[in-house]
C-alpha cells in the first residue's frame, strides 16, 4: 500500500492542516516510509506474545486507611487570601451562560 500526493492532500484536508504545495512530495515520501515500516512489522510472528498496554509496569501500593486528626480549621484558614468564618472564599468559575 502506498500513499499518493492526492492522498496526502485529502488527509491534510481532513486533518485541517495547511500543507504547502512544495511540501506535498516530502510528506508523501515520509508517509510511504512509515507504511513500509508497518508492513515489515506485519511480517513478524506475534503468536503467543501478550499485548502490551503500557511499557511501564506499575503496581498500586495501598496502605491502611487509618483516620487521623486533621489540622484545626483556624490553622487551615489562617493564610487564605479570602475567607468566611468557616470556608475558603474563591472567585466564581462557573457562569449561567
Amino acid at each position: 500500500m502506498s500513499v499518493t500526493i492526492k492522498d496526502v492532500e485529502h488527509i491534510a484536508k481532513l486533518a485541517r492542516l495547511d500543507i504547502k504545495e512544495n511540501e506535498l512530495e516530502n510528506y508523501t515520501k515520509h508517509l510511504n516510509s512509515i507504511l513500509d515500516y508497518m508492513e515489515k512489522l506485519n511480517e513478524l510472528d506475534t503468536r503467543g506474545v501478550e499485548p502490551l498496554f503500557n511499557p511501564i509496569e506499575n503496581t498500586n501500593f495501598f496502605r491502611e486507611d487509618i483516620p487521623v486528626r486533621s489540622i484545626p480549621r483556624e490553622e487551615a484558614l489562617k493564610n487564605a487570601p479570602a475567607r468566611t468564618d468557616e470556608h475558603f472564599k474563591v472567585p466564581k468559575v462557573i457562569s449561567q451562560d
